[in-house]
């Protein structure tokens, strides 16, 4: 979901257009993958390095998370997508976000009709820091290391490896997005 901003900038419009206007492209997306029978959808929300940015901007994009979250859980539960998070759920973040992504983890637990995995406070590197973390933590030997102990140790190790990332906003890097699991991924840039 990166992009929205200098999106609206182009456009001479506020900031915030740009969000509400990223928010309905992203549900047309999520609306046209489940008419295709794409499984898994994984989209970029907030990353690790969002916390760099001022404050009155962080806590505008914590608001915008919170608010898809409220204003999409029914559409999506309706329509029988599981709703799934990958990231950091660290002091950060504020508690009413942490309960409204618990409810829709288990509001939308047994669905089926596609996963939607929402990247909030993720870092691809933050990931594998956080996976080798739990390695020595449990003990591991470092000859027993290898890339299944890795994977068995990420925040989803059952998301399977996204066959397409498509990054949006005319940049021409992956931001550190999945950098484990998109050593094969096809990559477009729009």
């Amino acid at each position: 979901m990166d992009g929205n901003g200098r999106w609206a900038r182009k456009r001479g419009l506020p900031r915030s257009e740009g969000h509400d206007a990223g928010e309905e492209a992203l549900f047309d997306v999520v609306e046209g993958a489940l008419e295709l029978g794409i499984g898994w959808f994984t989209v970029y929300a907030f990353s690790t390095e969002n916390w760099k940015r001022p404050a009155e901007e962080v806590r505008y994009l914590l608001g915008v998370n919170q608010s898809i979250i409220t204003r999409r859980l029914a559409q999506l539960d309706e329509r029988g997508v599981r709703v799934r998070f990958s990231g950091r759920r660290d002091w950060r973040v504020p508690k009413r976000l942490l309960r409204s992504m618990d409810e829709a983890l288990e509001r939308t637990d047994a669905n089926r009709a596609m996963t939607l995995t929402i990247a909030f406070n993720y870092g691809g590197r933050a990931e594998i820091v956080d996976a080798v973390r739990s390695l020595v933590a449990e003990g591991i030997r470092p000859e027993k290391v290898d890339e299944k102990a890795i994977r068995s140790h990420l925040y989803l190790p059952d998301m399977p490896d996204p066959d397409l990332v498509i990054r949006t906003s005319g940049e021409f890097r992956i931001s550190n997005f999945l950098l484990w699991e998109l050593a094969y991924s096809e990559l477009v840039f729009t």
